[in-house]
């Protein structure tokens, strides 16, 4: 059996009923996902929910990949969009509204504004990535979202404007102002302890 590498390649073959392809998909995002699930949520049962969610959305939609865009751009969207399904879920078994259209009550309505949900320190594996965890507490949802996707995915400013369906402007915009408001909280922290 030759090895299949490339994202598009493990697609169609998935795609023609290859379970090592698909497996091999799967391996190769799991823990991202998770980890980006974690960072979003600040929970791990959400970010476990986020892992099964995404990947069964995919295995049923992978016949709509069209490869316009990477793999990976198309598999964070669809884990954008299932953070926010959750984001939803919780705010109504909260007993709260949750509305993607005002801007200044995003954050306070999804699971990780609520301080006393702390994400399960056991499973990060050392001090840093609990401080990441805090700092990103700290953004607003539109700019913990593009800092994840650029500094985490690793994703261009296009890739990240094409997932969010803003312009790249705005993308870069959210980028820097996030980048400032860490450095405040960061220097802020310094002089505290």
């Amino acid at each position: 059996m030759s090895f299949i590498e490339d994202d598009e390649s493990l697609v169609e073959a998935a795609l023609n009923g290859s379970v090592y392809a698909w497996d091999k998909l799967v391996r190769r995002y799991e823990k991202k996902i998770y980890n980006y699930g974690l960072r979003m949520t600040g929970n791990t049962s959400d970010a476990m929910d986020l892992i099964q969610e995404v990947f069964i959305g995919v295995y049923r939609n992978l016949h709509r990949f069209r490869g316009d865009a990477k793999f990976s751009s198309w598999l964070f969207r669809i884990a954008h969009n299932k953070v926010i399904d959750i984001g939803r879920r919780n705010a109504i078994l909260k007993g709260r509204s949750f509305s993607l259209d005002d801007p200044n009550h995003i954050e306070s309505q999804l699971p990780f504004a609520d301080k006393s949900v702390e994400p399960d320190l056991h499973l990060s594996k050392d001090e840093q990535n609990q401080r990441v965890q805090a700092l990103l507490k700290q953004l607003s949802m539109e700019q913990r979202l593009v800092v994840e996707l650029k500094i985490f995915q690793s994703l261009t400013f296009e890739e990240i404007a094409e997932m969010q369906e803003i312009s790249v402007n705005t993308a870069k915009t959210r980028f820097y102002a996030a980048l400032r408001k860490l450095r405040v909280v960061m220097e802020s922290s310094h002089v505290l302890s």
